[in-house]
């Protein structure tokens, strides 16, 4: 369901009287089944709209309702305009741009100021400072795949390097932790599956199309089972590095040492990742205990001064 669709759909009932489900479902190149969902859920969110049926029928929002051209609050629409301005910045699109010029076209004049200075309080730009070039074009052709129902192929690179084809039925784009993912049913695994965009390469949409499956959304939550599987080992660390701990645990994780250093009681799970996270901080930062954990570390660094000893 997309916001810039739902809003957009309350514009077109303020200024229209009537319009029936067919005619928006046209407008917007979705089917009417899709129409009635949006109608459904801006129902929900406090804006009546009733159907009228028979020759002229169609959804309005209910007369007592349109007089008061207040529909949004100042808040409402700052919130508004930032999100679809955030987004805008990493996947571009028309319905993106007319959605933000609509919103725009529906501030009252004596409001444009005070909604101005509020949606520029907080900037989400979502765009990476560097990184993956084929990020963005990946975007483009993944959320027309979306849109189109079109199967996706690509070779993916997973954990410990194995490289694989797929043939993907996109369902969704995803943004956790700072990095794209998109979700979809794969045919190499037959099951569903999250791909990172920065492991895909040779991404090409095929022309066929696919019948959309019901699909349940990826689950993105796991605090409760990292939690579940960490355990705290003692690091002592230099000043310097403090700003790039303090991504992975809060200051009373952290015990002054001298003027210049400091102990950490840092979140670890015994795995590739977390170690090359220690090593992430180089000669600024020593593993004092658990002693299997600081022999682990020893061995890493012996293989690493090896290779550069070569």
């Amino acid at each position: 369901m997309k916001i810039d669709r739902l809003v957009s759909i309350i514009m077109i009932l303020l200024d229209k009287k009537r319009m029936g489900a067919q005619e928006l479902a046209n407008m917007f190149e979705v089917s009417p089944r899709t129409i009635y969902r949006d109608i459904d859920a801006i129902n929900i969110a406090g804006i009546p709209i009733r159907s009228i049926s028979g020759v002229g029928g169609g959804f309005e929002i209910m007369p007592e309702y349109k007089i008061d051209k207040n529909v949004f609050s100042t808040a409402d629409l700052s919130a508004i305009l930032m999100g679809l301005s955030s987004f805008s910045n990493v996947v571009r699109g028309d319905e993106l741009v007319n959605a933000l010029a609509k919103v725009k076209s529906f501030i009252p004049a004596e409001k444009a100021k005070d909604i101005e200075i509020a949606a520029n309080q907080i900037c989400i730009d979502l765009s990476p400072w560097m990184g993956n070039i084929n990020i963005q074009p990946y975007l483009e052709m993944i959320k027309t795949a979306l849109q189109d129902h079109k199967l996706l192929c690509f070779k993916y690179t997973a954990h410990r390097g194995n490289k694989t084809v797929r043939t993907v039925e996109p369902y969704q784009l995803v943004l956790k932790s700072s990095h794209w993912y998109f979700y979809g049913y794969c045919y190499t695994r037959n099951d569903y599956r999250l791909f990172r965009l920065s492991r895909m390469s040779d991404l090409q949409m095929r022309q066929e199309t696919f019948i959309p499956r019901d699909y349940q959304k990826p689950i993105l939550d796991f605090e409760e089972i990292w939690v579940s599987m960490q355990t705290e080992i003692k690091i002592r660390i230099h000043k310097s590095v403090l700003d790039r701990v303090l991504e992975f645990c809060t200051y009373d994780h952290f015990e002054p040492d001298g003027d210049e250093h400091y102990i950490v009681n840092f979140p670890f799970i015994e795995n590739e990742y977390y170690y090359d996270i220690l090593l992430s901080f180089g000669d600024k930062c020593e593993c004092l205990e658990p002693s299997h954990i600081r022999t682990k570390m020893k061995q890493k660094i012996n293989k690493i001064a090896t290779i550069y000893s070569n």
